[in-house]
């Protein structure tokens, strides 16, 4: 259950506008999710954080686009965010993530969260040479 509602018309307000226009430039798409019209409650929120989003998920850089979706799918998992995890699964799938690339990434995430449990139980020192040197 929501702990706010969103607003009835958010592209009323000129700010959210602006931000869903330019949500929909950017992925080419006039659909608007959840997570945008509930953040409308507030421009300031909402503008930073598709800035941030943007910035980090739709620029050009070293990784590629799935495997950054593949990444925040992860994290989300890891955090138990529901909404997350369905939002960036389908667009590391739009991105063209195959059947047998989620299984595998579904694969790494599951040792990744057993082996990470096994050594916060067992508090196994840091090897020395896992440090970065300059």
């Amino acid at each position: 259950m929501p702990t706010i509602s969103p607003p009835q018309n958010p592209e009323a307000n000129s700010r959210v506008k602006a931000v869903f226009d330019d949500i929909r430039a950017t992925r080419g798409s006039d659909f608007i999710n959840n997570l945008w019209h509930y953040l409308a409650f507030d421009t300031g929120l909402l503008e930073s954080t598709w800035r941030d989003v943007k910035a980090v998920m739709t620029k050009p850089s070293h990784l590629d686009p799935m495997t950054k979706e593949l990444i925040y799918a992860a994290v989300s998992i890891a955090n138990s965010c529901e909404y997350c995890i369905h939002s960036h699964t389908a667009a590391a799938r739009a991105k063209g993530m195959s059947d047998k690339q989620y299984a595998e990434f579904l694969s790494i995430v599951s040792l990744a969260g057993r082996t990470n449990h096994l050594l916060n139980g067992i508090k196994v020192p840091i090897d020395p040479e896992f440090n970065h040197d300059d």
